[in-house]
Protein backbone atom coordinates (compact mmCIF):
# COMPACT_ATOMS: atom_id res chain seq x y z
CA UNK A 1 0.00 0.00 0.00
CA UNK A 2 1.46 3.34 -1.09
CA UNK A 3 0.53 5.83 1.61
CA UNK A 4 0.65 9.35 0.19
CA UNK A 5 -0.42 12.56 1.87
CA UNK A 6 -0.97 16.24 1.12
CA UNK A 7 1.39 18.58 2.94
CA UNK A 8 2.10 22.10 4.12
CA UNK A 9 5.59 22.76 2.81
CA UNK A 10 7.80 25.77 3.09
CA UNK A 11 7.52 27.72 -0.15
CA UNK A 12 8.93 30.93 -1.53
CA UNK A 13 6.65 33.90 -0.87
CA UNK A 14 5.54 34.65 -4.42
CA UNK A 15 4.68 38.22 -3.44
CA UNK A 16 8.38 38.82 -2.81
CA UNK A 17 10.19 36.29 -4.98
CA UNK A 18 10.28 35.59 -8.73
CA UNK A 19 10.18 31.79 -8.75
CA UNK A 20 12.02 31.54 -12.07
CA UNK A 21 15.11 33.10 -10.44
CA UNK A 22 15.29 30.87 -7.37
CA UNK A 23 14.63 27.34 -8.64
CA UNK A 24 17.39 24.94 -9.68
CA UNK A 25 17.85 21.50 -11.24
CA UNK A 26 18.54 18.55 -8.92
CA UNK A 27 21.86 18.92 -7.10
CA UNK A 28 23.51 15.99 -8.87
CA UNK A 29 23.30 17.52 -12.35
CA UNK A 30 24.67 20.96 -11.38
CA UNK A 31 28.29 21.63 -12.39
CA UNK A 32 30.60 23.97 -10.49
CA UNK A 33 30.00 26.62 -13.15
CA UNK A 34 26.27 26.01 -12.98
CA UNK A 35 26.32 26.41 -9.21
CA UNK A 36 28.03 29.78 -9.57
CA UNK A 37 25.60 30.93 -12.24
CA UNK A 38 22.55 29.96 -10.19
CA UNK A 39 23.92 31.59 -7.06
CA UNK A 40 24.60 34.81 -8.94
CA UNK A 41 21.10 34.82 -10.43
CA UNK A 42 19.44 35.55 -7.09
CA UNK A 43 20.62 35.79 -3.49
CA UNK A 44 17.82 33.41 -2.53
CA UNK A 45 18.37 30.74 -5.16
CA UNK A 46 17.79 27.29 -3.68
CA UNK A 47 21.23 26.18 -4.89
CA UNK A 48 22.55 27.95 -1.77
CA UNK A 49 20.73 25.27 0.25
CA UNK A 50 21.28 22.14 -1.85
CA UNK A 51 24.94 22.90 -2.73
CA UNK A 52 25.95 25.28 0.06
CA UNK A 53 29.23 27.16 0.14
CA UNK A 54 31.90 26.39 2.71
CA UNK A 55 34.76 24.04 3.43
CA UNK A 56 34.16 20.48 4.61
CA UNK A 57 31.21 19.91 6.91
CA UNK A 58 30.89 23.64 7.56
CA UNK A 59 28.87 23.93 4.39
CA UNK A 60 26.01 21.90 5.92
CA UNK A 61 25.84 24.29 8.87
CA UNK A 62 25.85 27.16 6.38
CA UNK A 63 22.85 25.66 4.62
CA UNK A 64 20.97 25.40 7.93
CA UNK A 65 21.76 28.99 8.82
CA UNK A 66 20.67 30.22 5.38
CA UNK A 67 17.42 28.28 5.68
CA UNK A 68 16.70 29.82 9.09
CA UNK A 69 17.46 33.32 7.81
CA UNK A 70 15.12 32.93 4.84
CA UNK A 71 12.32 31.83 7.17
CA UNK A 72 13.00 34.65 9.61
CA UNK A 73 12.83 37.26 6.85
CA UNK A 74 9.73 35.77 5.24
CA UNK A 75 11.43 34.65 2.02
CA UNK A 76 10.21 31.14 2.81
CA UNK A 77 6.77 30.76 4.40
CA UNK A 78 4.73 27.73 5.38
CA UNK A 79 1.51 27.06 3.50
CA UNK A 80 -1.57 27.63 5.59
CA UNK A 81 -3.47 24.54 4.45
CA UNK A 82 -2.38 21.13 3.16
CA UNK A 83 -2.53 20.23 -0.49
CA UNK A 84 -1.03 18.42 -3.43
CA UNK A 85 0.85 20.53 -5.98
CA UNK A 86 0.18 19.85 -9.63
CA UNK A 87 3.34 20.46 -11.62
CA UNK A 88 3.27 20.79 -15.43
CA UNK A 89 6.34 20.98 -17.65
CA UNK A 90 5.94 21.92 -21.32
CA UNK A 91 9.04 21.18 -23.37
CA UNK A 92 10.56 20.34 -26.72
CA UNK A 93 12.69 17.21 -26.24
CA UNK A 94 16.35 17.28 -27.30
CA UNK A 95 16.52 16.97 -31.06
CA UNK A 96 12.75 17.35 -31.34
CA UNK A 97 10.59 19.88 -33.15
CA UNK A 98 7.25 19.80 -31.31
CA UNK A 99 6.34 20.39 -27.68
CA UNK A 100 4.95 18.01 -25.08
CA UNK A 101 3.47 18.55 -21.63
CA UNK A 102 4.27 16.23 -18.74
CA UNK A 103 2.02 16.53 -15.73
CA UNK A 104 2.25 15.12 -12.23
CA UNK A 105 2.05 16.32 -8.67
CA UNK A 106 4.16 16.95 -5.59
CA UNK A 107 3.13 14.93 -2.55
CA UNK A 108 4.50 13.15 0.48
CA UNK A 109 4.95 9.40 0.50
CA UNK A 110 5.49 7.33 3.63
CA UNK A 111 8.94 5.78 3.45
CA UNK A 112 9.26 1.99 3.24
CA UNK A 113 12.33 -0.24 3.02
CA UNK A 114 12.63 -1.80 -0.40
CA UNK A 115 11.86 -5.26 0.95
CA UNK A 116 8.29 -4.13 1.65
CA UNK A 117 7.81 -3.95 -2.14
CA UNK A 118 5.78 -0.76 -1.86
CA UNK A 119 8.44 1.48 -3.40
CA UNK A 120 10.65 -0.15 -6.02
CA UNK A 121 14.16 0.97 -7.03
CA UNK A 122 15.59 0.33 -10.46
CA UNK A 123 19.20 1.53 -10.21
CA UNK A 124 22.21 0.88 -8.01
CA UNK A 125 23.31 3.71 -5.72
CA UNK A 126 26.68 4.89 -4.43
CA UNK A 127 27.62 5.57 -0.82
CA UNK A 128 29.29 8.96 -1.39
CA UNK A 129 26.23 10.92 -2.54
CA UNK A 130 24.12 9.39 0.24
CA UNK A 131 26.58 10.46 2.94
CA UNK A 132 26.57 13.99 1.54
CA UNK A 133 22.77 14.20 1.44
CA UNK A 134 22.46 12.67 4.92
CA UNK A 135 24.63 15.40 6.41
CA UNK A 136 22.40 17.98 4.72
CA UNK A 137 19.26 16.26 6.06
CA UNK A 138 20.71 16.24 9.58
CA UNK A 139 21.78 19.86 9.50
CA UNK A 140 18.71 21.43 7.90
CA UNK A 141 16.13 18.87 9.08
CA UNK A 142 14.49 19.26 5.69
CA UNK A 143 13.91 17.31 2.50
CA UNK A 144 14.94 20.02 0.04
CA UNK A 145 14.67 18.21 -3.29
CA UNK A 146 11.80 15.95 -4.37
CA UNK A 147 12.34 12.48 -5.65
CA UNK A 148 10.58 11.38 -8.83
CA UNK A 149 8.36 8.28 -8.73
CA UNK A 150 5.98 6.65 -11.17
CA UNK A 151 2.60 5.08 -10.58
CA UNK A 152 0.86 2.88 -13.13
CA UNK A 153 -2.74 3.91 -13.80
CA UNK A 154 -3.99 3.20 -17.32
CA UNK A 155 -7.44 4.57 -16.50
CA UNK A 156 -5.88 7.89 -15.39
CA UNK A 157 -8.16 8.28 -12.40
CA UNK A 158 -6.03 11.03 -10.86
CA UNK A 159 -6.26 13.45 -13.79
CA UNK A 160 -9.69 14.91 -13.03
CA UNK A 161 -8.81 15.66 -9.42
CA UNK A 162 -5.58 17.40 -10.44
CA UNK A 163 -7.57 19.67 -12.75
CA UNK A 164 -9.11 21.27 -9.63
CA UNK A 165 -5.87 22.97 -8.67
CA UNK A 166 -5.50 26.73 -8.26
CA UNK A 167 -2.67 28.21 -10.31
CA UNK A 168 0.19 29.57 -8.20
CA UNK A 169 2.91 30.34 -10.73
CA UNK A 170 3.92 30.04 -14.37
CA UNK A 171 7.47 30.66 -15.56
CA UNK A 172 10.17 29.52 -17.97
CA UNK A 173 13.73 28.37 -17.34
CA UNK A 174 16.85 28.89 -19.42
CA UNK A 175 16.54 25.45 -21.03
CA UNK A 176 13.28 26.52 -22.68
CA UNK A 177 11.03 24.45 -20.42
CA UNK A 178 7.80 26.15 -19.34
CA UNK A 179 6.64 25.33 -15.80
CA UNK A 180 3.27 25.61 -14.13
CA UNK A 181 2.55 25.04 -10.43
CA UNK A 182 -0.98 24.72 -9.03
CA UNK A 183 -2.27 23.80 -5.58
CA UNK A 184 -4.97 21.15 -5.11
CA UNK A 185 -6.58 21.67 -1.71
CA UNK A 186 -10.22 20.70 -2.20
CA UNK A 187 -11.00 17.83 0.20
CA UNK A 188 -12.81 15.68 -2.37
CA UNK A 189 -9.94 16.00 -4.85
CA UNK A 190 -7.35 15.13 -2.20
CA UNK A 191 -9.36 12.09 -1.16
CA UNK A 192 -9.74 10.92 -4.76
CA UNK A 193 -6.00 11.17 -5.38
CA UNK A 194 -5.11 9.29 -2.19
CA UNK A 195 -7.57 6.48 -2.98
CA UNK A 196 -6.27 6.13 -6.55
CA UNK A 197 -2.61 5.83 -5.52
CA UNK A 198 -3.08 3.76 -2.37
CA UNK A 199 -3.22 0.26 -3.95
CA UNK A 200 -0.29 0.86 -6.33
CA UNK A 201 3.41 0.08 -6.23
CA UNK A 202 5.57 3.14 -6.83
CA UNK A 203 8.66 2.96 -9.02
CA UNK A 204 11.56 5.34 -8.41
CA UNK A 205 12.35 7.12 -11.67
CA UNK A 206 14.94 9.54 -10.29
CA UNK A 207 16.30 10.32 -6.83
CA UNK A 208 17.33 6.89 -5.51
CA UNK A 209 20.06 8.45 -3.37
CA UNK A 210 17.65 10.98 -1.87
CA UNK A 211 15.05 8.34 -1.07
CA UNK A 212 17.55 6.00 0.57
CA UNK A 213 18.90 8.96 2.55
CA UNK A 214 15.37 9.71 3.74
CA UNK A 215 15.00 6.12 4.93
CA UNK A 216 18.26 6.29 6.86
CA UNK A 217 17.38 9.67 8.37
CA UNK A 218 14.03 8.32 9.50
CA UNK A 219 15.81 5.46 11.25
CA UNK A 220 18.22 7.82 12.99
CA UNK A 221 15.40 10.02 14.27
CA UNK A 222 13.41 7.03 15.50
CA UNK A 223 16.46 5.71 17.36
CA UNK A 224 16.96 9.07 19.08
CA UNK A 225 13.40 9.30 20.46
CA UNK A 226 12.48 8.03 23.91
CA UNK A 227 9.10 6.79 22.62
CA UNK A 228 7.86 5.76 19.21
CA UNK A 229 6.85 8.67 17.01
CA UNK A 230 3.39 9.22 15.60
CA UNK A 231 2.82 7.39 12.31
CA UNK A 232 2.11 10.78 10.70
CA UNK A 233 5.29 12.48 11.92
CA UNK A 234 6.97 14.49 9.17
CA UNK A 235 10.27 12.62 9.26
CA UNK A 236 8.48 9.43 8.22
CA UNK A 237 7.61 10.98 4.85
CA UNK A 238 9.56 11.81 1.71
CA UNK A 239 8.67 14.57 -0.74
CA UNK A 240 8.16 13.26 -4.26
CA UNK A 241 6.94 14.20 -7.70
CA UNK A 242 4.49 11.53 -8.85
CA UNK A 243 3.77 10.95 -12.55
CA UNK A 244 1.73 8.34 -14.37
CA UNK A 245 3.55 5.71 -16.42
CA UNK A 246 0.57 5.76 -18.76
CA UNK A 247 1.21 9.38 -19.72
CA UNK A 248 2.30 9.37 -23.40
CA UNK A 249 4.34 12.51 -22.68
CA UNK A 250 6.55 10.70 -20.17
CA UNK A 251 9.92 10.91 -21.91
CA UNK A 252 12.92 8.69 -21.22
CA UNK A 253 16.20 9.34 -23.00
CA UNK A 254 19.47 7.49 -23.15
CA UNK A 255 22.56 8.20 -21.11
CA UNK A 256 25.61 7.18 -23.12
CA UNK A 257 28.95 5.79 -21.92
CA UNK A 258 32.36 7.32 -22.62
CA UNK A 259 35.21 4.90 -21.83
CA UNK A 260 38.60 6.35 -20.93
CA UNK A 261 41.93 5.61 -19.23
CA UNK A 262 42.05 1.85 -19.86
CA UNK A 263 45.65 0.65 -19.61
CA UNK A 264 45.19 -1.39 -22.76
CA UNK A 265 42.48 -1.03 -25.38
CA UNK A 266 42.64 -3.36 -28.38
CA UNK A 267 39.81 -2.63 -30.81
CA UNK A 268 40.37 -5.76 -32.92
CA UNK A 269 40.49 -7.93 -29.81
CA UNK A 270 37.33 -6.33 -28.41
CA UNK A 271 35.40 -6.95 -31.61
CA UNK A 272 36.64 -10.51 -31.92
CA UNK A 273 35.47 -11.39 -28.41
CA UNK A 274 32.21 -9.48 -28.88
CA UNK A 275 31.27 -11.56 -31.93
CA UNK A 276 30.48 -14.49 -29.64
CA UNK A 277 27.44 -12.53 -28.43
CA UNK A 278 26.87 -9.76 -30.95
CA UNK A 279 26.70 -9.26 -34.68
CA UNK A 280 29.49 -6.68 -35.04
CA UNK A 281 29.10 -4.48 -38.11
CA UNK A 282 31.36 -1.61 -39.13
CA UNK A 283 29.42 1.56 -39.98
CA UNK A 284 30.19 4.51 -42.24
CA UNK A 285 33.48 6.29 -41.53
CA UNK A 286 33.00 9.58 -39.71
CA UNK A 287 29.25 9.18 -39.24
CA UNK A 288 27.57 11.76 -37.03
CA UNK A 289 25.65 10.90 -33.88
CA UNK A 290 22.24 11.13 -35.55
CA UNK A 291 23.28 8.56 -38.18
CA UNK A 292 24.73 6.24 -35.57
CA UNK A 293 21.59 6.46 -33.43
CA UNK A 294 19.43 5.83 -36.50
CA UNK A 295 21.13 2.44 -36.81
CA UNK A 296 19.62 1.51 -33.43
CA UNK A 297 16.15 2.86 -34.20
CA UNK A 298 15.08 -0.24 -36.13
CA UNK A 299 12.25 -2.08 -34.40
CA UNK A 300 13.59 -4.99 -32.37
CA UNK A 301 17.19 -3.77 -32.31
CA UNK A 302 18.92 -4.88 -29.11
CA UNK A 303 22.43 -3.69 -28.49
CA UNK A 304 24.44 -0.49 -28.89
CA UNK A 305 26.89 1.36 -31.13
CA UNK A 306 30.56 1.94 -30.29
CA UNK A 307 32.48 4.87 -31.78
CA UNK A 308 36.25 5.33 -31.90
CA UNK A 309 38.39 8.49 -31.95
CA UNK A 310 39.57 7.79 -35.52
CA UNK A 311 36.05 8.04 -36.97
CA UNK A 312 35.30 4.33 -37.11
CA UNK A 313 32.19 2.96 -35.46
CA UNK A 314 30.58 -0.44 -34.98
CA UNK A 315 27.11 -1.76 -34.31
CA UNK A 316 26.93 -4.42 -31.62
CA UNK A 317 23.55 -6.10 -32.14
CA UNK A 318 22.70 -9.06 -29.94
CA UNK A 319 22.79 -12.35 -31.81
CA UNK A 320 19.43 -14.06 -31.76
CA UNK A 321 21.06 -17.51 -31.68
CA UNK A 322 22.78 -16.93 -28.34
CA UNK A 323 21.41 -18.10 -25.00
CA UNK A 324 22.16 -15.29 -22.56
CA UNK A 325 21.57 -17.61 -19.62
CA UNK A 326 24.79 -19.41 -20.60
CA UNK A 327 26.93 -16.32 -19.99
CA UNK A 328 28.61 -16.63 -16.57
CA UNK A 329 27.84 -13.02 -15.61
CA UNK A 330 24.22 -13.18 -16.77
CA UNK A 331 23.20 -16.69 -15.76
CA UNK A 332 21.98 -15.81 -12.26
CA UNK A 333 19.99 -12.79 -13.44
CA UNK A 334 16.26 -12.93 -14.20
CA UNK A 335 15.48 -12.62 -17.89
CA UNK A 336 13.97 -9.16 -17.39
CA UNK A 337 17.38 -7.86 -16.32
CA UNK A 338 19.84 -9.79 -18.47
CA UNK A 339 18.05 -8.87 -21.71
CA UNK A 340 18.26 -5.09 -21.22
CA UNK A 341 20.72 -3.19 -23.38
CA UNK A 342 22.37 -1.57 -20.37
CA UNK A 343 23.02 -4.93 -18.69
CA UNK A 344 24.43 -6.40 -21.90
CA UNK A 345 26.74 -3.42 -22.16
CA UNK A 346 27.94 -3.36 -18.56
CA UNK A 347 28.23 -7.11 -17.98
CA UNK A 348 29.31 -8.44 -21.39
CA UNK A 349 31.22 -5.65 -23.11
CA UNK A 350 32.57 -3.69 -20.15
CA UNK A 351 33.18 -6.33 -17.49
CA UNK A 352 33.76 -9.51 -19.47
CA UNK A 353 35.45 -8.18 -22.60
CA UNK A 354 37.13 -4.90 -21.59
CA UNK A 355 37.84 -5.94 -18.00
CA UNK A 356 36.15 -2.96 -16.32
CA UNK A 357 35.07 -4.57 -13.06
CA UNK A 358 31.72 -3.95 -11.44
CA UNK A 359 33.57 -2.10 -8.67
CA UNK A 360 35.36 0.16 -11.17
CA UNK A 361 32.04 0.81 -12.90
CA UNK A 362 30.44 1.81 -9.61
CA UNK A 363 33.32 4.20 -8.89
CA UNK A 364 33.17 5.55 -12.48
CA UNK A 365 36.90 4.88 -12.72
CA UNK A 366 36.86 4.48 -16.51
CA UNK A 367 33.43 5.82 -17.41
CA UNK A 368 31.79 9.15 -18.09
CA UNK A 369 28.05 9.40 -18.65
CA UNK A 370 27.24 12.00 -21.34
CA UNK A 371 23.68 12.69 -22.42
CA UNK A 372 24.38 14.78 -25.51
CA UNK A 373 25.49 12.22 -28.08
CA UNK A 374 26.82 14.68 -30.67
CA UNK A 375 28.82 16.67 -28.11
CA UNK A 376 30.27 13.45 -26.69
CA UNK A 377 31.20 12.28 -30.19
CA UNK A 378 32.95 15.60 -30.77
CA UNK A 379 34.93 15.17 -27.56
CA UNK A 380 35.90 11.64 -28.54
CA UNK A 381 37.15 12.70 -31.98
CA UNK A 382 38.92 15.61 -30.32
CA UNK A 383 41.05 13.15 -28.40
CA UNK A 384 39.09 12.54 -25.20
CA UNK A 385 38.74 8.90 -24.22
CA UNK A 386 38.99 5.61 -26.08
CA UNK A 387 35.43 4.49 -26.84
CA UNK A 388 32.02 6.15 -26.88
CA UNK A 389 29.04 3.82 -26.58
CA UNK A 390 25.75 5.25 -27.82
CA UNK A 391 22.57 3.65 -26.50
CA UNK A 392 18.84 3.56 -26.97
CA UNK A 393 16.71 4.75 -24.07
CA UNK A 394 15.52 2.02 -21.69
CA UNK A 395 11.71 1.73 -22.07
CA UNK A 396 9.74 2.33 -18.88
CA UNK A 397 8.15 -1.11 -19.25
CA UNK A 398 11.59 -2.73 -19.04
CA UNK A 399 12.49 -0.60 -16.04
CA UNK A 400 9.39 -1.71 -14.14
CA UNK A 401 9.86 -5.36 -15.15
CA UNK A 402 13.37 -5.33 -13.68
CA UNK A 403 12.17 -3.62 -10.51
CA UNK A 404 9.26 -6.03 -10.08
CA UNK A 405 11.71 -8.91 -10.45
CA UNK A 406 13.51 -7.53 -7.40
CA UNK A 407 16.57 -6.44 -9.35
CA UNK A 408 18.30 -3.16 -10.14
CA UNK A 409 20.02 -1.95 -13.27
CA UNK A 410 23.46 -0.32 -13.55
CA UNK A 411 23.63 3.34 -12.58
CA UNK A 412 22.55 5.92 -15.16
CA UNK A 413 20.26 3.44 -16.88
CA UNK A 414 17.54 6.03 -17.42
CA UNK A 415 17.31 9.74 -18.09
CA UNK A 416 13.82 11.11 -17.56
CA UNK A 417 13.41 14.47 -19.29
CA UNK A 418 12.90 17.17 -18.20
CA UNK A 419 14.33 17.13 -14.68
CA UNK A 420 12.03 18.03 -11.78
CA UNK A 421 13.03 21.39 -10.34
CA UNK A 422 14.15 21.96 -6.78
CA UNK A 423 12.73 24.99 -4.99
CA UNK A 424 9.03 24.55 -5.69
CA UNK A 425 8.44 23.24 -2.15
CA UNK A 426 10.51 22.21 0.87
CA UNK A 427 9.39 19.45 3.24
CA UNK A 428 10.45 19.84 6.87
CA UNK A 429 11.34 16.69 8.85
CA UNK A 430 10.33 17.52 12.41
CA UNK A 431 9.14 14.54 14.48
CA UNK A 432 6.87 16.90 16.45
CA UNK A 433 5.01 18.05 13.34
CA UNK A 434 2.35 15.79 11.85
CA UNK A 435 1.40 15.32 8.22
CA UNK A 436 -2.27 16.12 7.57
Amino acid sequence: MALIAPFRPLRYDLQKIDLSRVVAPPYDVISDAGRQELGARDAHNVVRLILPEGEGDARYANAAETLRAWQDTGVLVRDDEPGFYRYDQTFVPPGGTRSFKRSGFLALVSTHPYEDRVILPHERTLSGPKEDRLKLFRSTRTNLSPGFMLYRDASRRVDAALEKGKLLAEFSTADGVEHGLSKVSEASAISAIVRAIEPLQLLIADGHHRYETSLRYRGEVEASLSTASDARAEHRYFMVFLANEADPNLMVFATHRHVHSLETFDVAGMNEKAREWFAVTELAQGADARSLQAKMSVTGYKGFVGALPDGRSFSFELRKDRNLASHPLLAAMPEALRTTDVTLLHSVLFEDILGISAEAQAKKTNLLYPQDAQAALGSLRGGVGQLLVLMNATPVGEVRAVAEAGEVMPQKSTFFYPKVLTGLAIHTLLPTRLVS
